[in-house]
């Protein structure tokens, strides 16, 4: 017989076992991704954490950092805004219920892809892209277009007003429709922030007169800068506070803050863009703003808001000067005929991540900017390669074991990290050279539409491919590192699925893939359903494509683009869809989370 006391702790312990197989078990309310599917995305994301050595900065540097952080943490969750309107209200929801189910792991997972995808909406093993939060689905114009608004609408507006277009598509404008409500708001931040109203003339008077009559127009345009003006005016005096620790050590870093602030209340870059690519910095430096447009699948004009805050590596920087000299040079090699005057002294340099924000977060492996190229074309652009992401070994195996999956045996020496480094250097290069007009002389993001990213991410990796048989006639690489920088552009291609049209570097890839396939580069091999790396043939078609790729630019021909993409971007059961389960079969990682120790992760 069992004593009272004993059953008590009997009891007590069957309760301890059992508590925690009923909160592995919590059901979810409708609309939250459950804790097996949530966990299926989490099994293959692997976690790498940015802790660069700071031994190096000075005592204004160090206290500068806080502030910096802060400005990142403002930006981030003004770019969760802008990419869709439930993003912080869900995600507030989801810690609430967090809280409420005493953090089972099921809710704990759902903060980690809100961490992982930047937002409510993620990206399936199988490619699909869904809420995993009670949020309506993804919009292609993101939060910076009316909801549910089509590109028809938008293009119909702009024929008959295309006095209109300039603000429309601006980089930096949010597009409203005219609806009284959002025309009264818009007045009344401008009348709360007089800096903006003086900042932007003829505004007011344009939304005095919607408000007047809003059927004039469907559709106008407001800045970021008066769209989002709390985020923008708490960002300005975070910036000038920063500029005021650093203006007596590093006085070009603190200038080019201080211009950034006011850039982000004028919505115009260019003076902190002069700035940032021409001044000479101490051990830190930082990309603050919005530049990049990939996340805007409307019309692909939108920019979107990122913060990078990094550390000088000077080893690795020194490793990159020597091609400062033969950017022209790289230029006029070219296969096209209309080359154009390059910067020799362009700042290139090889940095650790501090920490990342907004568009930045996230495994990239560097940056060239700006963009715009009205402003390039007077000041250059700056090259900042993120060597802590480029050398990370857990990420190195992600790609070594997707490479060893889809290409045959014998090359699998030839691929090695360093490959990537040089490869990814002059990627970014690569943006620097060819055309940036048309030859009407029109940009390219607005000729090309959203084609400009794809075609120019495109002609960047085919350029880094290109100069590989001229560097190696310099010496600059020997022939394991040319066949390192080789094979790296080969795992480049890989795809363990079928692209979205929208997801401008897969497509892009697949691009490259399929020409390879079609040109003699690689074969596959339908025996060991693998591919093999045809070495003679690399130049030659890596130069037709490219050739290709620079004509369709400055032609900006937005139809041709369309065709050129449409025919190389196919899919095939084989052997796209065998060497996508080769490789996803031998993966340990597909999503890589990033982590921050200067942010206390």
């Amino acid at each position: 017989m069992i004593s009272l006391c004993r059953s008590k702790t009997v009891l007590a312990a069957v309760l301890i076992l059992i508590v925690p197989v009923v909160l592995l078990a919590v059901k979810l309310p409708k609309g939250y991704m459950s804790e097996k599917n949530s966990g299926k995305i989490l099994e293959k994301t692997v976690t790498i954490r940015m802790d660069p050595d700071l031994s190096q900065l000075s005592d204004a540097e160090r206290r500068a950092i806080p502030v910096l952080l802060e400005v990142g943490k403002v930006l981030h969750e003004l770019y969760l805004v802008t990419r869709h309107h439930q993003a912080l209200t869900s995600y507030e929801n989801l810690l609430v219920l967090d809280d409420e189910l005493d953090n089972p792991v099921a809710t704990q997972n759902l903060i980690t892809l809100h961490r992982l995808f930047k937002g409510p909406i993620c990206r399936t093993l199988d490619n699909k892209v869904i809420p995993f939060l009670p949020v309506t689905k993804k919009e292609k114009g993101r939060n910076v277009y009316p909801p549910g608004v089509t590109k028809e609408e938008i293009d119909r507006f702009l024929a008959e007003n295309p006095g209109e277009v300039s603000s429309i598509l601006h980089v930096r404008s949010v597009v409203r429709r005219s609806i009284p409500l959002k025309i009264v708001a818009d007045l009344s931040t401008l009348e709360r922030y007089p800096i903006l109203d003086f900042l932007h003339p003829g505004l007011r008077d344009k939304l005095e007169a919607l408000r007047q009559d809003p059927s004039e127009a469907p559709f106008y345009a407001v800045p970021y800068s008066v769209a989002f003006a709390p985020y923008m005016t708490s960002v300005y005096n975070l910036l000038n506070e920063a500029a005021g620790i650093l203006e007596d050590g590093d006085p070009d870093f603190a200038g080019y803050l201080r211009h950034r602030a006011v850039d982000l209340l004028r919505d115009d870059y260019e003076a902190g863009d002069a700035a940032w690519v021409t001044g000479r910095f101490g051990n830190i430096n930082a990309e603050i703003g919005s530049y990049e447009t990939y996340d805007d699948e409307l019309y692909g004009v939108k920019s979107f808001f990122a913060v990078s805050l990094l550390v000088k590596d000077p080893m690795m920087s020194s490793t990159v000067e020597t091609v400062k000299s033969w950017l022209q040079e790289m230029e006029d090699h070219l296969p096209y005929d209309h080359h154009k005057a390059v910067r020799r002294d362009i700042p290139i340099g090889a940095y650790n991540i501090i920490a990342d924000f907004g568009q930045a977060r996230g495994s990239n492996t560097a940056t060239i900017l700006p963009n715009e190229s009205h402003i390039t074309r007077k000041y250059g652009r700056t090259i900042l390669l993120r060597n802590n992401i480029l050398t990370d070994p857990d990420i190195f195996e992600i790609r070594r074991a997707a490479f060893n999956a889809a290409v045959s045996e014998e090359f699998h020496a030839d691929f090695d990290r360093k490959g990537g480094f040089f490869r990814t250097l002059w990627h970014e290069i690569g943006h620097y050279l060819g055309p940036d007009v048309t030859k009407d002389g029109q940009t390219l993001d607005i000729a090309l539409e959203e084609n400009s990213s794809t075609m120019e991410e495109l002609k960047a990796d085919l350029i880094s491919l290109y100069v590989c048989k001229k560097l190696f006639k310099k010496g600059y690489y020997s022939n394991p590192r040319l066949r390192s920088v080789q094979t790296a552009g080969i795992r480049r291609v890989l795809q363990k699925n079928k692209p979205k049209r929208a997801q401008v570097y897969r497509t892009m890839q697949l691009m490259q893939l399929n020409y390879y396939l079609e040109n003699g580069l690689l074969e596959y091999d339908r025996k060991k359903k693998k591919l093999i790396i045809h070495y003679d043939q690399y130049h030659p078609v890596v130069e037709s494509m490219l050739r290709e790729v620079l004509a369709l630019q400055y032609e900006g021909d937005k139809s041709a683009t369309d065709a050129f993409i449409d025919k190389y971007s196919t899919w095939k059961k084989e052997p796209h869809g065998r060497l996508a389960k080769a490789m996803i079969k031998a993966e340990t990682a597909r999503y890589v989370l990033v982590r921050y120790a200067a942010l206390g992760e």
